[in-house]
């Protein structure tokens, strides 16, 4: 049983990298899926995903599968969709959720055809889904500098991130700088996304940032405590998607996001809180 677990990440170097480069995503992303849900913008974290597809795309055309290049490139266009969306639902009748989709529409189109047209169908598929097992050293500490920078000023703004996720009328009435923190966090989940990307891809990277978030509140009540199982769950999900990929010869990135999903719906089926079990026993009791 030992060697079926650890064996993997002891014997082979790419695995711990691979492992360890989750981990860290796990912890930078995750908590801010928490957030995301509290928002209701679950799906703008999807559309934010592949925001960040054509600026990754014109920095592989410029220098190739370049770390730097591609991070660059993502960040911005990233932040450009943010900002496009964002201003488009201020002076207009659209809402941010519906610029969010147009704009991801439109992103995932561009950033396709760009990698199409000047590369492989080997390179767009890497950019799409990722290469968790080809982690290198670089791209690693990219992920948990983004993490521990992430954590750090969740630490210090936690509590107007969290008053602007369930009250932001209140926290502008109080000059809490909502706007401001609103930024803040766009910023962190884009970053977030654009570190992850190197491991899971544009298509996949939102599923570790999402799904973990979605099924931590079955199993806590506070902000907090979700955003802890939230980690737990991110971090079970890479262990078993990469156990699964190196025992059964399976895609890596593909297989971290089912083995969160079939978390997410154990959470569902089984959690504490408002789960199917729960709400059943719950109707059971009022019955009788």
């Amino acid at each position: 049983m030992w060697d079926v677990l650890i064996g993997p990440f002891v014997e082979y170097g790419f695995m711990m990298r691979a492992l360890t480069g989750c981990l860290a995503l796990s912890l930078g992303a995750c908590p801010l899926g928490v957030l995301l849900v509290l928002r209701r913008m679950s799906l703008v974290g999807d559309a934010m995903s592949h925001a960040i597809l054509p600026g990754a795309a014109v920095g592989f055309m410029v220098a190739g599968f370049s770390l730097a290049a591609m991070t660059i490139g993502g960040l911005v266009s990233g932040l450009a969709v943010a900002l496009l969306a964002g201003l488009v639902s201020r002076f207009t009748a659209l809402r941010e959720d519906a610029s969010f989709a147009a704009f991801y529409l439109a992103s995932l189109g561009l950033g396709v055809l760009l990698v199409s047209v000047h590369g492989s169908n080997i390179d767009l598929l890497n950019v799409l889904f990722g290469t968790v097992l080809g982690l290198d050293d670089a791209a690693i500490l990219l992920i948990a500098g983004i993490a521990t920078a992430t954590l750090l000023i969740l630490s210090v703004l936690y509590r107007p991130m969290v008053a602007e996720c369930l009250d932001p009328g209140f926290l502008r009435s109080v000059g809490g700088g909502g706007g401001l923190t609103h930024m803040i966090f766009i910023c962190l989940v884009v970053l977030n996304l654009v570190g992850g990307f190197q491991a899971l891809g544009t298509l996949m990277v939102v599923g570790i940032m999402m799904l973990p978030a979605a099924a931590s509140r079955f199993w806590a009540e506070t902000v907090a405590g979700q955003m802890l199982v939230a980690m737990v769950i991110g971090i079970t999900s890479s262990l078993a998607g990469l156990l699964l990929s190196y025992h059964h010869a399976m895609p890596a990135s593909p297989s971290i996001i089912l083995s969160a999903a079939a978390i997410y719906a154990v959470s569902v089926l089984f959690g504490r809180f408002d789960s199917i079990l729960t709400r059943t026993v719950q109707l059971r009791h009022i019955h009788h």
